[in-house]
């Protein structure tokens, strides 16, 4: 009787330390803004939304200590709108993140739905962190193979070592009798030895399906940023080829058009360049950013997007933002100041909005 006691004692002080060893947590997040949109074939917009800075989410994450310096973790993220209650991202429960993984000393690796180390590079480069109505990705990515998210995705994130990062990312692509088709190939290496935050990342994913073949498509990002305390200067530099139908592939020149596309805003060779700048100063933050996209096919489809800022912190959980963007569109491009949930209506837009984190 005693040893069966005792081994109940043990029993139960194991699982107490077990639990005592896990970790949730509860987060979120809420923004709403009055958003004005102009320059819209039906005419200009007066909307409350949510999202505009920041996609309003809840989330729930957990770590749990395994041992030997591993660990396993989890992230569930649902995307919301705070003006009508929707649920984001189409509906799905979790469609802002999930996944499940483990961290030790040689890495991360995660597995389930997850953002791209592209589109992660985007949003480091970006002074407006891909929210709001100067989003870079408004004219970016434009081409569609660098989307913000992956499903079922395998994910390493090596350890950071004297300053050297990075991030691989393979997404199956689920086709039955195919291996590459809606295949995606993600990844990132950057180095940050101090002031200075230098990334390169690549974004590749093949486009075909079952019955039209496509041509693969391909982003690469050169960014970084300079701290001087003062103010921060962004640089990014974006090339993008494809994807295009075979039809009208050029043999020549497999990310060139053999002909123009007649859809506005279609571009399978493009570069970008992005030059930005935030200055904090107190609770206050000026934010401002350039981008030129340079469309290297025949229609001449060049766009270029000009956006400034400001943000008032009144609590480091809670602040007040403005943000106004234009674009100019330049033969027939039809590039939309959109925020960072929305496409936007029109070529020009204002946010006044609030944003609050729990």
């Amino acid at each position: 009787m005693k040893k069966t006691l005792c081994a109940l004692g043990l029993l139960a002080g194991m699982t107490n330390g077990a639990f005592a060893q896990t970790s949730v947590t509860i987060y979120g997040l809420i923004d709403e803004a009055f958003v004005f949109e102009g320059g819209g074939a039906a005419g200009s917009v007066t909307k409350l939304t949510s999202g505009v800075a920041a996609g309003s989410r809840i989330g729930f994450k957990g770590n749990e200590d395994l041992g030997g310096g591993l660990s396993a973790l989890f992230l569930l993220e649902n995307g919301f709108q705070a003006d009508t209650g929707a649920a984001g991202q189409g509906g799905l429960l979790f469609g802002r993140q999930a996944y499940v993984g483990l961290s030790g000393g040689m890495g991360t690796i995660t597995l389930g739905r997850q953002y791209t180390p592209q589109y992660l590079t985007t949003s480091f480069v970006d002074p407006f962190n891909n929210g709001s109505a100067g989003d870079s990705v408004n004219i970016l990515q434009a081409t569609g193979a660098g989307a913000s998210r992956m499903d079922n995705t395998v994910k390493y994130a090596m350890p950071v070592v004297n300053g050297f990062s990075g991030e691989l990312a393979y997404g199956f692509g689920e086709v039955a009798g195919s291996t590459t088709t809606g295949r995606q190939l993600g990844g990132m290496i950057g180095y940050a030895p101090g002031p200075l935050d230098v990334r390169v990342a690549t974004h590749v994913r093949n486009n075909d399906t079952a019955t039209t073949k496509m041509a693969t498509a391909r982003n690469t990002l050169f960014a970084a940023t300079y701290n001087f305390n003062i103010l921060k200067l962004h640089l990014g530099y974006e090339i993008n080829k494809g994807p295009f139908s075979a039809a009208l592939r050029n043999t020549s020149n497999p990310y060139n058009y053999a002909v123009a596309p007649t859809a506005a805003s279609v571009t399978t060779d493009s570069a970008d360049v992005l030059v930005g700048v935030t200055v904090p100063f107190g609770p206050h933050t000026l934010l401002a950013s350039y981008i030129h996209k340079n469309d290297k096919m025949s229609a001449n489809q060049d766009a270029t997007q000009t956006a400034i800022g400001y943000r008032y912190a009144l609590s480091k959980r809670t602040d007040l933002y403005a943000v106004y963007a234009y674009i100019h569109n330049k033969n027939g491009a039809s590039y939309t100041v959109g925020s960072a949930i929305e496409t936007g209506s029109g070529n020009r837009a204002l946010n006044l909005g609030i944003r609050h984190t729990f």
